[in-house]
């Protein structure tokens, strides 16, 4: 299970990405150019959330079958002091979910807001807190910290 849930979390990363993208490009473009919420910006604030919920949904089973984790959670005294392990066991999972939340909550209070320029604001702004999140809780290939490919195939 291990060896296809790892390459499906890093394909479905890039569509959290790509659909987060495209948010808050709608969100900014909405705000700062006065235009009018419409289906196509719902329909991109929905797709960003549920993608982002799908990618937490394989990640949280990931997180509890990976034999990295594994190792974190039953060697913790030893594995806090060890930079890869530390991450995937601990900064990972928690910076992810933290976005995952700010995602969420920022839809919900878009979706709530009585006029299109707050509905865009609140889902640019929130978005891209999360997009900011991600993007330093990933590990790229070619980060300093720690390194994983950009594409795990199955």
């Amino acid at each position: 299970m291990y060896q296809i849930l790892l390459p499906l979390h890093s394909v479905t990363r890039w569509l959290v990405l790509l659909s987060l993208l495209f948010a808050i490009y709608r969100g900014y473009r909405g705000w700062l150019g006065n235009k009018p919420y419409t289906t196509v910006d719902n329909a991109a604030r929905l797709f960003a959330v549920n993608i982002a919920h799908i990618q937490l949904v394989i990640g949280l089973w990931l997180y509890f079958i990976s034999p990295i984790v594994n190792y974190f959670l039953h060697n913790f005294k030893e594995a806090v002091h060890e930079r890869q392990i530390r991450f995937f066991g601990m900064e990972h999972i928690t910076m992810m979910a933290i976005a995952i939340v700010f995602i969420t909550i920022g839809s919900a209070k878009a979706k709530r807001k009585p006029t299109d320029k707050d509905k865009f604001k609140t889902m640019a702004i929130w978005f891209s807190i999360s997009l900011l999140l991600i993007f330093t809780s990933i590990p790229w290939s070619f980060s300093p910290l720690i390194s994983r490919p950009l594409w795990r195939w199955f």
